[in-house]
């Protein structure tokens, strides 16, 4: 599935309806999207699969969001995060942002923001969406 040659990401959320809609954009960019729904298996994937980028939403089940991002920059500090959130407050995208995503976009804005993040993430630049208030 993820090998060596195969341009692969993982996606974390809790709600698996909202995943299969983040698939469905990823697999036009990716050749294998894995889907988990905790930060365990979130963790897990990353070091087994040969990962590009992790898509992770800020609310996982387990552990707080903010925390999360750290303890997933400290473990991979070259993989490329996104972290995708309800949440719309400069403050909230802020610290994520400083604890090491590379991209914030919101939830009710993936069916537009989603690609335009990937794509500036992948060119090493970063991306809020433009919902941010």
């Amino acid at each position: 599935m993820c090998e060596e040659n195969v341009r692969c990401v993982v996606v974390a959320d809790r709600h698996h309806a909202l995943m299969e809609g983040i698939r469905g954009l990823l697999e036009t960019t990716f050749e294998a999207v894995v889907m988990v729904a905790d930060e365990v298996s979130l963790l897990e994937s990353a070091s087994r699969l040969s990962v590009a980028l992790a898509v992770v939403d800020l609310a996982l089940r387990h552990g707080d969001g903010i925390g999360m991002i750290r303890r997933f920059r400290a473990r991979f500090p070259k993989m490329k995060m996104i972290v995708i959130s309800v949440l719309d407050e400069p403050g909230v995208s802020k610290s994520a942002l400083e604890a090491g995503a590379n991209a914030f976009v919101l939830k009710r804005a993936i069916a537009t923001d989603l690609l335009p993040a990937v794509d500036a993430v992948l060119a090493e630049q970063r991306y809020v969406s433009p919902g941010v208030q």
